[in-house]
């Protein structure tokens, strides 16, 4: 018996080297071991069973034509960030995509306060996942030459890379060194990240970097920041935790859903002063820094690959069984 086809739509495939990538690709893997798999950049007609759609509004032409075509169909959208956070309350093809949607999945709990109270009744929140790596020992950590902050993320407005540039103005400790990863998809951030580069020899910009060595960088850092103004569910945030790195995140919903409401290491977003102290506390103060690593451990098991692989299996094998 030929098994079921889902049609994965994903705004990025590997060379974007993003989230919405990241997420398509695992999500594909874990699928396989039940489903047949295509994963594109848009529906282009295939016949297939079901449609998993990730952004309402970057894919809402997959998901209107397959909505048309298949109406009884599962039809399963992805709330991956900036849909989330905007476009549904702001852009009419991505207010379309949720309606047209049978099932919806947020990435993280606080993603369904931005759903309207009808909606959140065929939502699923599903945790994403990353391979965990041995931590480095922290009698390692303590004996480096520096006090390694890393940002990883491209630099568009969306992430606010400027706060990380601009805490390097502020941070007073001598060891820390604040590693920027990322492409430029706007010249103007490279800019200024030249610029901080050279006013400010402890910030670094390292450019886009493969996905292993990225990893790799970030397992061997103290903290990893992220700045970023909406978030759907960071991948970041679980690669640090699974690598046993502690966070320095915005205090925005996303955030939060990640990290929970009581963790320590937020601040204001887009105060750079305020990130600027949090490092340095972190880089001085052993007991804080203890305290940050212990409350990113206590969330690591919700970032397993095995718990989000039943989540999607659970939705897609419960969606694909009411169609029959």
């Amino acid at each position: 018996m030929a098994k079921p086809h889902i049609f994965i739509v994903t705004p990025a495939l590997a060379k974007a080297n993003n989230g919405n990538w990241l997420t398509a690709s695992r999500w594909a893997g874990f699928l396989r071991e039940r489903y047949r798999v295509t994963l594109a950049l848009a529906w282009d007609g295939t016949p297939c069973d079901a449609m998993i759609a990730l952004h309402a509004r970057r894919s809402a032409a997959s998901i209107a034509a397959f909505a048309a075509k298949y109406p009884a169909s599962p039809l399963v959208l992805a709330l991956t960030g900036t849909d989330l956070y905007r476009d549904i309350r702001t852009d009419a093809d991505g207010r379309r995509s949720v309606q047209s949607a049978t099932q919806l999945v947020v990435l993280q709990p606080e993603g369904l306060q931005e759903l309207a109270p009808e909606l959140r009744s065929k939502t699923t929140v599903i945790y994403q996942s990353a391979r965990s790596l041995k931590p480095l020992a922290m009698s390692l950590k303590q004996r480096m030459r520096h006090f390694d902050v890393t940002m990883i993320g491209h630099l568009r407005h969306e992430k606010d890379p400027l706060t990380f540039m601009r805490a390097a103005t502020h941070v007073k400790a001598l060891r820390i060194r604040l590693l920027h990863i990322g492409g430029a998809l706007d010249p103007v951030f490279a800019l200024h990240a030249h610029t901080t580069q050279s006013a400010h020899p402890h910030y670094r910009w390292l450019g886009h970097l493969p996905r292993a060595q990225t990893r790799k960088r970030l397992k061997r850092s103290h903290l990893m920041v992220i700045t970023s103004v909406m978030e759907g569910g960071a991948n970041v945030i679980i690669e640090a935790i699974t690598s046993g790195v502690p966070v320095m995140a915005s205090d925005i919903p996303g955030n939060r859903g990640m990290l929970g409401d009581d963790y320590a290491g937020y601040f204001p977003l887009g105060d750079s002063r305020a990130l600027a102290r949090l490092i340095d506390l972190a880089a001085t103060d052993n007991a804080f820094y203890a305290r940050l690593k212990a409350q990113c451990e206590a969330r690591a098991h919700l970032f397993m690959p095995e718990r989000e692989q039943t989540a999607l299996l659970h939705l897609m094998n419960n969606v694909m069984d009411a169609c029959r």
